[in-house]
């Protein structure tokens, strides 16, 4: 599913470039979470955000809005790291791993800091704000290059797996694709927000509901045990365009909203 750093990355750079009210940014994050508080993970992250270190007493978001507006933030970056992809996170350290760990994250690179969100309890999602260790260079993603990627990943995964044979009989596919879809957080977008961005997103999250369907479908139809890692790999480059496609759709609208700001001083 989109993850909660797209949610936070779209509407954020919408806000501070004049596009939606604080009041939606915060609204937006429900489908994540009933609470979401913000901590700070080192003393320059902390002092450049006005926040606490972790362990001590959180702040709300509206006092992370507050300072990124303070520090003349513009944009956000989403990445969406897996292990042999950590593109867009600069180098190691705590926030490259952090983000590793959660599957997804913003950069602001312009500022040299990255958030990473945490579910920490029922309802209640943490934010850990992380200074950079290494400038996070922008990993920018044609949104056109994304979404034919995903096209033709869909393509070949399809015939890679026909060729397997390990596609079982499943007569109620589409009603278990219905309550997959159904079941994944509700996300809203703001207003403004690119239509080709918005089709890309619906589209990876479709594909992303039959790759969760594949995935507990053990073994699949598979014949043997080596025909079952035959279908995950070729599960894998479609599960990558996904998660490709989605940044690039993302990072995309954020580009869009920042170029308005710009535009309107």
């Amino acid at each position: 599913m989109c993850r909660p750093s797209a949610t936070l990355a779209v509407w954020s750079s919408a806000w501070l470039n004049g596009a939606a009210a604080s009041d939606d940014v915060l609204d937006s994050l429900e489908a994540w979470g009933e609470a979401h508080d913000v901590v700070a993970a080192d003393a320059p992250a902390a002092d450049a955000f006005e926040l606490p270190l972790a362990f001590n007493r959180a702040a709300t978001p509206v006092q992370l809005m507050m300072a990124l507006r303070a520090q003349g933030a513009k944009c956000a970056q989403l990445v969406l790291p897996v292990p042999g992809d950590v593109r867009g996170l600069g180098g190691g350290g705590p926030f490259a791993e952090a983000a590793l760990r959660s599957g997804d994250a913003v950069v602001l690179g312009e500022l040299g800091f990255g958030l990473v969100p945490e579910p920490v309890a029922e309802g209640l999602v943490r934010w850990t704000v992380y200074s950079l260790t290494a400038p996070a260079p922008l990993e920018y993603q044609s949104l056109p290059d994304a979404e034919h990627g995903l096209t033709d990943a869909i393509r070949a995964s399809a015939g890679a797996l026909q060729a397997l044979d390990v596609a079982s009989d499943r007569p109620s596919v589409r009603a278990e694709l219905s309550a997959h879809l159904r079941a994944r957080p509700q996300v809203e977008w703001p207003a403004g927000m690119p239509p080709r961005s918005l089709r890309v997103l619906q589209r990876a999250e479709e594909v992303s509901a039959i790759l969760a369907i594949a995935r507990t479908d053990d073994p699949g139809g598979a014949l043997s045990a080596s025909a079952a890692v035959q279908r995950a790999e070729a599960l894998r480059p479609l599960a990558d365009a996904v998660r490709t496609a989605r940044a690039a759709a993302v990072n995309e609208a954020v580009r869009v909203f920042s170029d308005q700001g710009d535009r309107h001083p």
